[in-house]
């Protein structure tokens, strides 16, 4: 698979996670969600911009991977590449924050699908995700050991959640190979299709799969963490009793009047697809 190919099918899952509706206080066809500053369309410009930055993400680990550079001393020129990614970002969207989380997991994961590929190997989900791991390994320890000596005003949101509760967010997700997609998303995602489930509802269902399963930092940091684990308690209820698109879409109206965004959840839609097209490509 080539490193086109590969930025290709990023950009795809960018897409495709902004189109499923509904959405529970997420942007979506239907509305805003729970947010004031961005809309479908401010999605759509920012992944425009991004187009690029995964083709160079790819890049990055097919070189590294041609060389036999180990995975971890790839992770530092990755991360440059995520900076310049961020920055053609805020351009595109005049400093509103779309798509930081989607830039830091799929640029990783566009990353590593091009250093297996520079190996000559086949592209697998699980390969992909497990040196996920394995290339940005220690990064929760030496991220948010560098935040405590931040001054407030500079900490990410990320940062926060972790000083204030040691969570650690979607680093932790990344640092642990993506555990969250790998043992309840995607098995979702894959079912729903393979029942013949339309793309849209396969990934609105599947969003409330990760809503179940992960600490979402987003709703922290916007709340507490007793309302992510309610959020977290109240999606496993639904997936318990059956639900439908109607229920998905009942809770999107009681979280924009909520003011709940799962955007880390939105951010794991997006890196579950990615994995799904890798695979199926």
């Amino acid at each position: 698979m080539t490193s086109n190919e590969i930025g290709r099918l990023a950009l795809e899952a960018m897409l495709l996670e902004v189109s499923a509706t509904p959405k529970p206080g997420l942007v979506d066809r239907n509305n805003s969600g729970a947010h004031r500053d961005m809309d479908f369309f401010t999605f759509m410009k920012s992944a425009a911009s991004l187009a690029s930055s995964f083709v160079d993400f790819a890049e990055e680990g097919r070189a590294g991977g041609m060389k036999g550079i180990p995975p971890a001393e790839v992770f530092p020129s990755v991360r440059r590449t995520g900076v310049e990614a961020e920055r053609r970002m805020f351009r595109a969207t005049e400093g509103v924050n779309t798509h930081k989380g989607e830039i830091f997991s799929l640029g990783l994961l566009c990353s590593c699908a091009g250093y297996i590929a520079g190996f000559g190997r086949e592209i697998t989900a699980d390969e992909t995700m497990r040196l996920a791991g394995e290339m940005c390994a220690g990064i929760c320890r030496r991220d948010f050991a560098n935040a405590k000596t931040k001054p407030s005003a500079m900490l990410t949101k990320g940062e926060r959640v972790y000083i204030e509760h040691g969570i650690t967010g979607i680093r932790g997700e990344a640092e642990a190979g993506y555990a969250v997609v790998r043992e309840v998303s995607l098995p979702a995602l894959r079912g729903y299709l393979g029942d013949g489930m339309a793309m849209n509802d396969a990934m609105s269902r599947t969003l409330i799969h990760i809503m179940a399963n992960a600490q979402d930092t987003n709703i922290i940091s916007r709340h507490d963490v007793k309302t992510a684990q309610e959020v977290m308690r109240n999606a496993g209820r639904m997936i318990a009793s059956g639900f439908g698109i109607e229920d998905i879409r009942r809770l999107d109206d009681e979280y924009i009047v909520q003011w709940i965004s799962p955007g880390g959840a939105g951010d794991l839609l997006a890196v579950t697809y990615f994995i799904y097209a890798l695979e199926k490509n």
